[in-house]
Formats: structure tokens, sequence, C-alpha cells
């Protein structure tokens, strides 16, 4: 209950902090004219339109399961994640065009005002704070949507740090196409962390495996109750599912234990298994260990 209070918590001040970076850039490229402060506040609608969908997301992830989602509502987690994506490389994207016809067209820019250098200043401080927050909640609680919203708006930082560093440039040069090239070079990382946000939550949705230090981790403590009986693990599968993990597993005993004792030691792996993974969803399936000596009639 309480990491779903943090994670509400981080989601509506994500919601707050982008909202008001957003107003702040718009007037700063009204009042400049700059190409690179007008990108960055779409760059950062796209991070208010994310905040918004985690939101949403961590709001929804929270219902229990129910007859139409019997395994949970985790989903809407990675599909929040996989927008959040779509809205980066988007926002990449619109940056790029919009810097493409500037170098080809040209234009031009005041620069007597330092309420751009001001504002981008104050971006940069103001995401550095809030990703390092929402980072810190997302790994609390195991969450890929505040993860991704997290991640976008560290992206954020980085191209206000550019573009701020643009328009320290120009100030002192009058260099006008520094503007444009910057918002380029800025663009490209957007578009590489929008990439690969998509492509994790996308393995997700398609039920990719678990990366095999997971894997490694739960063999592992498998394997630690061979000493009580246990013969082998014949068959492990993992998935992300959300802020948890759904994970299958075949286990072989001998023959003559009993009931009661595979299920003592099925119980001991699952609590193993979530020390060291988190929040998991475990199903073990036991089998009786068959003899590979074939009987043949006379």
């Amino acid at each position: 209950m309480l990491a779903m209070d943090d994670k509400k918590t981080a989601a509506g001040f994500s919601i707050a902090s982008n909202a008001s970076i957003i107003i702040l850039k718009l007037i700063a490229g009204a009042v400049s004219g700059s190409i690179s402060i007008i990108s960055e506040a779409v760059h950062s609608l796209s991070d208010f339109l994310a905040s918004v969908l985690t939101f949403f997301a961590v709001m929804k992830s929270s219902e229990p399961a129910d007859k139409k989602h019997p395994f949970g509502h985790g989903r809407y987690e990675d599909m929040s994640g996989f927008i959040e994506g779509g809205l980066i490389i988007f926002a990449a994207v619109f940056i790029i065009y919009e810097a493409g016809k500037k170098l080809i067209f040209g234009y031009s820019m005041e620069t007597e005002s330092c309420i751009g250098i001001a504002v981008m200043a104050f971006a940069v401080a103001a995401n550095f704070l809030v990703s390092s927050y929402l980072f810190r909640i997302a790994k609390k609680t195991n969450s890929i949507s505040l993860y991704a919203d997290a991640e976008h708006l560290r992206t954020d930082i980085w191209s206000s740090l550019g573009v701020l560093i643009g328009l320290i440039l120009i100030k002192f040069t009058g260099l006008f196409i520094l503007d444009p090239i910057i918002a380029i070079i800025v663009a490209s990382f957007i578009l590489r962390a929008g990439i690969n946000i998509s492509r994790t939550t996308l393995n997700n949705l398609l039920d990719a495996s678990l990366p095999s230090e997971d894997l490694v981790k739960i063999s592992e403590s498998v394997d630690c109750f061979k000493k009580d009986g246990l013969i082998r693990c014949k068959d492990l599968k993992g998935r992300s599912v959300g802020p948890g993990k759904q994970i299958e597993i075949t286990l072989i005993f001998p023959k003559n234990m009993t009931i009661e004792d595979c299920h003592n030691i099925c119980d001991k792996i699952e609590e193993k298994i979530k020390q060291k993974l988190g929040t998991c969803n475990i199903s073990i399936h036991a089998e009786p260990e068959i003899s590979n000596i074939l009987h043949t009639k006379p």
C-alpha cells in the first residue's frame, strides 16, 4: 500500500513539474524566437502527456485482479511505457523536421533577452531533481511506467542542456545557425531513448523472456533445495508483466516423496525467488521422477 502511494505521488508530481516547464518554455520561445526552445517546449509537452499516461497506468495497475483480468492489471504499465516511447520518437522527429526547415530557409532570433537562457537553466535543474526522484521510486516499486517517465525526463535534461549551451554561444557569437544544428543533435539522442523504451516495453507486451540474469537467479534459488530432496528443474519460463514478473517452473521430485513435503519445498522456493526478484507471481508444477529403464514383454 505504501509503495502504491509512493507511485501515485511520484506520477502526480511529474505531471505538475512538466506542466510548469511547458508554460515557461513556450513563453521563452515566443520571446526569443528560438527554434530550439520551441522544440524543447514540444518535447516537454510529450513529457507532460507521458506523465499523464503514467499516472493513469499506475492507478489502473494498482487495481486487484477481477473476472475480466484474472492475472491483474500490470499490463497497463507496459502499455503506458510503450506509448511514452512513441511520444518521445514523435517529439524527436518533429524537432528534426522544424530544425531542418530553419537550416534550409534560414531565420533570425532575438539574442538580447536572457529569458531563454534563464528558462533552460531552470528546466535542467528541475528535470534533474524530478527524474532522480522518479528513478528512485521506480526502483523501489519496480514500476516500468515510472521508469519510462524518468527516462523521458532524463532525455529532457540533456536536450535542455544542449539548448542552453547553444543559446549562450549564440548570444556571444551571433551564429544563428547553431540553433537548428543543436536542435538536430539533441533530437538524435531523444530519438534513441524513445526507441529503447519502445523496444523494452514491446518485448514485455509480446511476452518476451525475462533477462538471462533473472533466469540464473531463479535457477540458483531452485538448486539450493536439491539437498532437501529436489531432483532437478525440468522447465523454467518467465516474463515481465508491469511492475511484476510471472514465472512458471516444473520441478522433478522423488516418486516416493509425499505431497506435503513437495508442497513445503515449493513454498520455500517461491519465498527465495521473491527475495531475489521482488514482486513475482510464481506457478510451480511438481512431477514424480520417472525411470528411464524400458521394460519389454518376454
